[in-house]
């Protein structure tokens, strides 16, 4: 029989501060919302060794006065909450009272700080929760706090930590996302006795982005909602300290379609500027750029939740990193129209860059497969060159001028500008076709190469989707029903998605086992074999291959308009070029494939004489 007792407060400290620690980022991380909590516009961070030998955090705040600073590091000692009432309702970073002493649970710590009303600062020094020093001390208005040997009295612990590269890299992501969600606040990270990072604190969250992604980077970032009056003001509060924020207010900055990333790790969330990992807020921003990037993608994203205190429980998690909303869908679609709205608006086409153009090495840029996944392209607000409606229409008779010299034939070729001012295809002239594969359009500003295959899926994939929300889905009937002898897999999915198959324009029956029946196929496979066309979309569904889909009728139509489309190898004639074309033309989304492949790419007027040798 084994016995029960208590453990030794030494091990019971160690085991708590194990849930708030788990590696020197989550020391940095619970420092720095202290700081912000105290008021601090200056905040600075240094680390040695990835911050297992030092790390320190000074600030400008409040600061703590003398008689409460050993006091400040007791487990559950705080100045943020006094009942349980105000749990509810969190408008603080820091609330439990334990991150202070976990810290020094499994460390040695010195603190130094001075409120304005002292005259001289407080040092206390604390080794594995033990207070081994306490005196007066010169140094400036606000708090100093150094975190030494991190893990020294626990080596179960700290083995497991990274190489210092590593652990730094944390640090780092730490330090810059807590600059993005206060640019107000004045920001510094040393590493090695080297600034590796540093904001200016002009409240702009742009300057911000500028500093953490890098200029190139922020000249792609969009803004979402309201960025520079949100950031960094206070919302209004009554009496009992409430905000009258019903409904998310959602504001940021998302990247342009051409700016992806191989992984998640840039979309950065925070829920009244606290820090938060949220998959499914991450779902909705990816959800958002569905059908505008590449497959295996992600965006950039930087955004910011408003919304009452009380609709948002943040005490669910030991780190507080991830909170729990009392209405989670509405969250979710705020963020997703929030982000669809600006991207679907603003969204550019992509680019062709030569080897060596941007003065950046010799890679090239296509749709946004080069160098980082990058696109050169500048948005409005950074003073692009952007061509107005005036300057297109004088360019159109120009054209028109030069097609009258060549005829009525020349006359067919030219492409209308859309009606509508937002239209993002320009004017074109179709010269022609390269290896059955791409067309080749003049338009205002150069060239442009139009992939067939892809610009052919997204006319049939809007086409679908403009049938399926008249409820008018045209469907083929076959002569006679064909008999498909399915795997288990793919029986499994018929099942499992019969309806769904049914919204998009298959007819199938169950014929016992794993045996159907087809029917009827969706209009536009009517020159595809229809059992292959199906086997091929099961397959793509069993494959989980269009991950940017949002719901299953949307992923059977998108391989479907992929089993029909025009394939790469086909020649076209220049009546079907054109017509291809233009119907291109009319669709909300013409640069991407319903896969979020680029369906053009642009040759510019600069770029052709720069590679004749005319300028340089």
């Amino acid at each position: 029989m084994t016995t029960i007792r208590v453990l030794p407060i030494d091990v019971a400290n160690k085991i708590a501060a194990g849930e708030v620690v788990e590696r020197p980022a989550s020391v940095i991380k619970e420092l720095v919302e202290n700081a912000i909590d105290a008021g601090a516009k200056t905040i600075k961070v240094d680390s040695r060794k990835g911050g297992k030998q030092l790390m320190r955090v000074m600030d400008d705040g409040r600061g703590i006065v003398e008689a409460e600073l050993p006091l400040a590091f007791s487990r559950h000692a705080t100045s943020k909450l006094t009942s349980i009432e105000e749990l509810t309702r969190v408008k603080t970073l820091g609330f439990r009272g334990e991150a202070l002493a976990s810290v020094a649970a499994v460390s040695q710590l010195t603190c130094v700080s001075r409120p304005l009303s002292q005259t001289a600062a407080t040092r206390i020094r604390i080794e594995g929760s033990h207070q081994t020093g306490l005196g007066s001390a010169g140094a400036p208005a606000g708090t100093s706090i150094s975190v030494e040997n991190l893990f020294y009295n626990v080596p179960a612990r700290l083995k497991f930590l990274k190489a210092d590269a590593t652990e730094a890299g944390h640090i780092y992501r730490v330090v810059s996302h807590y600059a993005l969600a206060y640019p107000h606040v004045r920001f510094s990270l040393q590493t090695e006795s080297r600034t590796v990072f540093q904001t200016n604190g002009s409240g702009k969250l742009l300057d911000a982005l500028i500093s953490v992604f890098g200029l190139e980077t922020a000249r792609e970032m969009l803004p979402v909602g309201e960025v520079e009056q949100e950031m960094g003001i206070e919302h209004d509060v009554d009496e009992q300290g409430r905000v009258n924020l019903q409904s998310p207010t959602v504001y940021g900055y998302v990247g342009t379609p051409s700016l992806h990333r191989g992984t998640r790790n840039q979309i950065v969330f925070f829920v009244n500027k606290r820090w938060i990992q949220d998959r499914s807020l991450n779902q909705a921003v990816i959800q958002a750029y569905h059908t505008f990037l590449p497959v295996g993608r992600f965006p950039v994203a930087v955004l910011n939740i408003d919304l009452d205190p009380a609709l948002v429980d943040v005490n669910v998690h030991p780190t507080k990193a991830e909170v729990k909303f009392q209405e989670q869908r509405a969250v979710f679609s705020a963020v997703q129209r929030a982000v669809r709205a600006v991207v679907t608006e603003q969204a550019p086409i992509a680019s062709f860059q030569t080897p060596g153009a941007d003065g950046h090495g010799h890679g090239e840029h296509v749709g946004g497969h080069g160098s980082g996944g990058k696109t050169p392209w500048q948005p409005p607000h950074f003073g692009a060159e952007n061509r107005n409606r005036a300057e297109m229409s004088q360019f159109g008779l120009e054209i028109q001028r030069t097609l009258d010299l060549e005829g009525d034939s020349g006359k067919q070729e030219l492409m209308s500008l859309p009606g509508d001012p937002e239209s993002r295809m320009p004017m074109m002239r179709v010269v022609g076709q390269v290896q059955q594969m791409y067309i080749i359009a003049e338009g205002p500003d150069g060239l442009y190469l139009i992939d067939q295959h892809a610009a052919h899926e997204r006319i049939l994939y809007e086409k679908m989707t403009a049938q399926k929300a008249k409820a008018e889905v045209i469907r083929q009937q076959l002569l006679e029903p064909l008999i498909l002898d399915l795997s288990p897999v793919h029986s499994a999915i018929v099942e499992a998605e019969l309806s769904a198959l049914t919204e998009v324009g298959f007819e199938i029956e169950p014929f016992g086992g794993n045996t159907y029946r087809l029917r009827a196929v969706p209009e536009i496979l009517g020159q595809a074999e229809p059992a292959k066309a199906l086997v091929d979309i099961l397959d793509e569904m069993a494959d989980g291959a269009i991950p940017l889909a949002k719901e299953i009728h949307e992923k059977i139509a998108i391989t479907v308009c992929k089993r029909a489309s025009i394939k790469g190898g086909q020649i076209l004639s220049p009546e079907e070029m054109r017509e291809l074309v233009r119907q291109l033309e009319a669709t909300t989304a013409p640069r991407t494939c319903p896969h979020g492949r680029p369906t053009m790419i642009h040759l510019s007027v600069n770029e052709l004489a720069r590679q004749f040798g005319r300028i340089h």
